[in-house]
């Protein structure tokens, strides 16, 4: 019986998972393909489920956990969450 082509496994990094602060968690998603020993790639998701991708892979996935940081100490954690900005009203 032949196989599905899959998709390329992934490995997640240690230092992926929840994050709270504020009384806001989200999930902090490092990962890179599986055996090899490529750039890390991040996403941050938010219970509502909004997505933040950052264009530009990581070294390490230690790198990019400090830029998560840095940004939730620059911008705060709400900054990953989707404007709440009401539709502008067309007149």
């Amino acid at each position: 019986m032949a196989k599905a082509p899959k998709e390329p496994k992934t490995e997640h990094s240690e230092l992926a998972g929840e994050f709270t602060d504020d009384g806001i968690t989200v999930l902090v998603d490092i990962y890179r393909e599986a055996g090899t020993q490529g750039d890390w790639t991040m996403e941050v998701i938010t219970e509502e489920d909004d997505v933040t991708s950052w264009d530009e892979p990581f070294a390490t996935d230690r790198e990019a956990f400090d830029e998560f940081l840095a940004t939730v100490e620059r911008d705060g954690i709400r900054s990953f969450f989707g404007e709440a900005d009401p539709e502008p009203a067309v007149h």
